[in-house]
């Protein structure tokens, strides 16, 4: 990832993603010598770009979030619903990201919510999440969603349940995500023609309430590819791993140019301040704290612990590398110190 083409080649949001990440713990933004109290062990640590399209810089930002996410659960079965479009309309989103983005996304939560409230009777708690890329980095905007297995009644006096392995029908779940989006970018621009049956897909119901924490945290705030993916960089191409879905989604391999690479990845960088994150029903901003304790009150269930919102990043990040960040690489017990920080090697322009 921090190979050229350089900076200088894009402009606006493409030009900032690859300057953040060229320089991503770099002496370019400065960072922290530490040195082990036992041994004498020393090891400089540069700093974070931040990025939110860096492959390096997730980890810790979905850790916390994940944390926030506790207080929400129910004891309930939650379903993975994932809507997506067909390749006839990616070039309204190539042109109109900002706009297209959230068209889908409010689509999706509202075909979401309206099969649940005239099938099931009830109002679910949703959470979308969106995605543009496929294994091979293609261009492919579809939306996760995260449901609950059933919702309050429309009266709000009830809970009702979903059947254990099903939630709702995927057919009318797609065309109505289909009549919905339609209707928002025909307010823009006039729509192609398009299939009548649109890609949707319903997983099993997740297990248990610490899974779907886990399974919420990787796909919230995950990147086009991570680091480890990258299996060899020269200065022509770039050979990376993807599931193969053709193939059982065994792991296999691909290489390609680096500008073709660049380009790929590039393609996913969504408009600044864009919030890929959404919450509708149950879940909405508006009405959650209300709803959720309603809920919990109907189905009997205590709330759960509230996350310790008053870690410092070290306690944090300890669940996700399975180790205390600042212990000793080399004697192994002992805690690293603070001796020195170090100034950005040159000052990136805002």
């Amino acid at each position: 990832m921090r190979h050229p083409p350089s900076p200088q080649q894009f402009r606006g949001d493409e030009a900032r993603v690859v300057r953040d990440i060229a320089s991503c713990r770099t002496s370019q933004l400065g960072g922290h010598r530490w040195r082990c109290t036992d041994c004498g062990y020393e090891t400089r640590v540069y700093n974070s770009c931040r990025n939110r399209h860096c492959p390096t810089c997730q980890g810790l930002q979905s850790v916390r979030w994940v944390g926030r996410r506790l207080e929400d659960l129910l004891p309930i079965p939650y379903f993975h619903v994932v809507f997506t479009i067909p390749p006839q309309l990616h070039a309204w989103f190539r042109r109109c990201p900002r706009i297209a983005y959230a068209q889908i996304i409010a689509a999706a939560a509202q075909a979401m919510v309206a099969v649940c409230r005239s099938n099931l009777g009830a109002t679910p708690g949703v959470i979308c999440v969106l995605h543009t890329w496929t294994q091979t980095l293609l261009f492919h905007p579809h939306v996760h969603c995260i449901v609950t297995g059933g919702g309050l009644s429309l009266d709000g006096q009830r809970w009702i349940a979903s059947r254990k392995n099903f939630l709702v029908p995927v057919r009318r779940l797609s065309l109505v995500f289909r009549a919905k989006l339609l209707e928002k970018m025909e307010q823009r621009t006039r729509s192609p023609k398009t299939p009548r049956r649109w890609g949707v897909y319903c997983k099993k119901p997740m297990a248990g309430p610490e899974q779907v924490v886990r399974y919420l945290g990787r796909y919230t705030h995950r990147i086009a590819i991570s680091d480890r993916r990258i299996l060899k960089l020269t200065h022509r191409h770039v050979t990376f791993s993807f599931r193969n879905r053709k193939r059982g989604n065994c792991r296999d391999s691909l290489k390609l140019p680096i500008q073709d690479f660049v380009a790929r990845f590039l393609s996913h960088v969504v408009p600044r301040r864009f919030v890929r994150i959404r919450y509708y029903g149950l879940l909405a901003n508006a009405f959650k704290v209300k709803r959720l304790a309603h809920a919990r009150t109907l189905l009997g269930a205590p709330a759960p612990p509230k996350p310790q919102d008053d870690q410092n990043w070290n306690d944090t990040y300890q669940p996700l590398v399975g180790y205390h960040p600042l212990r000793c690489p080399s004697c192994g017990h002992s805690t690293l110190c603070l001796v020195e920080l170090i100034a950005p090697h040159n000052l990136r322009p805002p």
